[in-house]
């Protein structure tokens, strides 16, 4: 039949176009014969349309036939879902429901179902979920097959959702989102001020988040001097996030003259109820304080997304915690049988020193301890040799033979780091029943979430820091305190990650170092730790030669350094922050296994948020990344892609240069 109906429409064309080249020829013999030769081809045309179209519905009732023509139309011609069959592609067969509810009246036989339903793909259809699309303002889900032993048919069902499409749609807008906001260090900012300053600044801070909510139509109660809790729906929080939670820049600009303000916001989102989603928007506060706070930190089913930390840590003066955490820790050692300390993979000097610093406190509460370090990755050989030649280097194991030490009584203790995917020993850690965790780096998706203690302060300098502080807060007999060599191992720790107290130190930072000094640390001693041959310094010095500008910051890109000396590249890296103009620097070496990635900045550039793109994490002033299974090509696009990104954000928001 559709070849028949092709011919027809052949003969017609032939006919039609044969018409017009008489009535051409006639007008340009006798011109004065055209408008008799116009209204013979409208005539025609006229004709050949109307028969056409009235030609075209009578085939379609043919083909669609009626309930008493056959078994199989009939079946489909009963059906109130539409019912459309397709030959090699074209419209051969519908339903009354398909030309009524689909089509609107019109009959489409023949013609080709892409010109038809644009939007009908026929593998789509066939899969076990169908196709969504909409056509005349109706939405339906297609599926869809062949006839077996018929591949030229196809036959498809349109099941028409529109409603129960648009009231899912209206469920997904109208779920709660969670949202807690806390003020940080309120007592901090607030203490010194006058009541009828803080009064203002209070009043400041609410106007600003009644507007923020007041936006939406959620609501927002103040359940603390210091916090807040507020639920909007799903359809406002997108615009929330869409904005990167403006909120945050307004409230940095309350109170500058006095101290600026900022806010740290956990949100639950698309949670199964709302008890689930205060639950959620509780470890996103958490989240979002761990990494420093000023920012806000989303939960949902696919994991968390961070917005805002462009402010610096702002430091906590109390040192309740420490004494708090050193009497739980002093507990914890009285109830085990002895103790492996850790720290991430490559351990440097603050990752060693804390850990020697933490031997110091289980020989002080008198459990055989000792510190796992791989000695052929470490960037701090220069202080794992010092204690070799004091004749203390029986304290320091591999991290092989440190598995024949695990038992169930064995407490693990991890410093300088709190992510799993970095430690120095995933297999101890794993094994282990106790866990503690000492670290001061943002707080980072994959962190370790099941230890007896978490002793997390992004506000502290280093590692170090933390471990003296502890170290002060347990009752230490005079022939068991912490021996000179000792103090110089945390001092190390302390300088290396302060840029020799230049950047992220606060008052805590210099009490811990003067501590340090009179627990006989020797600050000549401690330099010389620094210290670095012939050798790593010409290939630093390459390093700095081949650094590159690229929006602001210093990069390099090398596979020419050893792995041997891979204590080169963060040292290159802090080394090209003392060029002018340099706002911070990213060093990447390709040592064969791994591209490893050294970030610095001064403090304008929030580096751990662009190490985080690439896997990584740290601080705002320092972070690092390691990548694995790629070029160094690769990460150099991926590197340059994260600043750029980071770049943008900044001038879209305007976010301010942290002083």
């Amino acid at each position: 039949m559709k070849k028949r109906f092709a011919s027809f429409d052949a003969s017609i064309v032939i006919l039609s176009a044969a018409c017009a080249v008489l009535c051409t020829a006639l007008v340009l013999a006798e011109p004065h014969y055209l408008p008799f030769a116009a209204l013979v081809l409208v005539v025609v045309g006229v004709v050949v349309w109307i028969n056409i179209r009235w030609f075209r519905k009578r085939l379609a009732r043919v083909l669609r036939g009626t309930p008493r023509e056959s078994a199989t139309q009939n079946s489909f011609s009963t059906l109130s879902v539409p019912v459309l069959i397709l030959s090699s592609g074209s419209v051969a067969w519908y339903n009354d429901a398909f030309r009524d509810d689909v089509m609107e009246g019109q009959d489409v036989c023949l013609l080709p179902v892409n010109k038809v339903i644009p939007a009908l793909a026929v593998q789509q259809v066939q899969e076990k979920n169908g196709q969504n699309i909409e056509y005349g303002g109706q939405r339906y889900t297609v599926y869809g097959s062949a006839p077996e032993g018929q591949d030229d048919l196809f036959v498809a069902y349109f099941i028409n959702n529109t409603a129960l499409r648009r009231q899912a749609g209206e469920y997904l807008a109208t779920r709660p989102a969670v949202m807690i906001i806390a003020v940080d260090t309120y007592d901090e900012i607030l203490r010194e001020l006058k009541e009828s300053e803080r009064a203002s600044v209070i009043g400041a801070l609410e106007v600003a988040l009644e507007g923020f909510i007041g936006a939406t139509t959620g609501f927002l109660r103040k359940i603390s001097a210091s916090r807040y809790i507020a639920v909007v729906e799903e359809r406002h929080m997108q615009e929330i996030v869409k904005g990167r939670f403006a909120v945050l820049d307004t409230v940095r600009a309350i109170g500058n003259e006095a101290g600026s303000v900022t806010l740290s916001i956990g949100v639950g989102r698309l949670a199964p109820t709302l008890r689930e989603g205060e639950v959620m928007a509780m470890q996103a506060l958490d989240m979002a304080l761990g990494r420093g706070g000023d920012q806000a930190a989303v939960k949902s089913a696919e994991g968390f997304a961070f917005y805002g930390g462009v402010s610096r840590s702002v430091e906590k003066r109390s040192k309740v915690k420490s004494r708090i955490v050193a009497a739980a820790i002093r507990d914890l050692m009285a109830q085990c049988g002895s103790v492996l300390i850790m720290g991430h993979r490559a351990s440097d000097l603050d990752a060693l020193g804390s850990a020697i610093g933490m031997l110091r406190f289980a020989k002080i509460c008198e459990k055989p301890a000792a510190v796992v370090v791989n000695s052929q990755q470490t960037l701090a050989g220069s202080l794992l040799d010092e204690f070799r030649r004091a004749g203390l280097g029986e304290d320091f194991i591999e991290p092989d033979e440190a598995e024949k030490y695990m038992d169930p009584n064995t407490l693990v203790v991890i410093v300088d780091t709190h992510l799993k995917v970095l430690l120095e020993s995933a297999a101890l850690y794993e094994s282990a029943k106790t866990v503690v965790v000492i670290d001061h780096h943002r707080k980072c998706v994959g962190h370790i979430d099941d230890s007896v203690v978490f002793y997390h302060e992004p506000s502290a300098s280093s590692a170090s820091e933390l471990v003296s502080e502890l170290l002060q807060y347990i009752d230490t007999p005079r022939e068991k305190k912490l021996t000179p060599l000792e103090a110089q191992a945390l001092l190390s720790g302390i300088m290396l990650d302060t840029h020799d107290f230049a950047l992220h130190t606060g008052v805590r930072t210099f009490e811990a170092a003067a501590w340090l000094r009179r627990m006989g640390a020797q600050t000549a001693a401690v330099k010389k730790l620094f210290n670095s041959s012939f050798e790593n310094y010409a290939y630093k010095a390459q390093l700095v030669t081949d650094a590159e500008m690229y929006m602001g910051c210093a990069v390099v890109f090398s596979d020419s350094v050893p792995p041997e000396l891979n204590v080169v590249v963060p040292q290159a890296a802090n080394d090209l922050l003392t060029i002018t103009g340099v706002e911070a620097s990213f060093v990447a070496v390709d040592n064969g296994t791994q591209i490893s990635v050294s970030a610095r900045s001064m403090g304008e550039v929030n580096v751990q948020v662009i190490m985080e793109k690439l896997g990584g994490g740290g601080h705002l002033t320092m972070a690092g990344a390691q990548l694995k299974n790629t070029t160094l090509a690769k990460a150099k696009r991926q590197l340059l892609d994260a600043i750029s990104d980071y770049r943008e954000a900044q001038q879209r928001t305007e976010l301010p240069k942290i002083a």
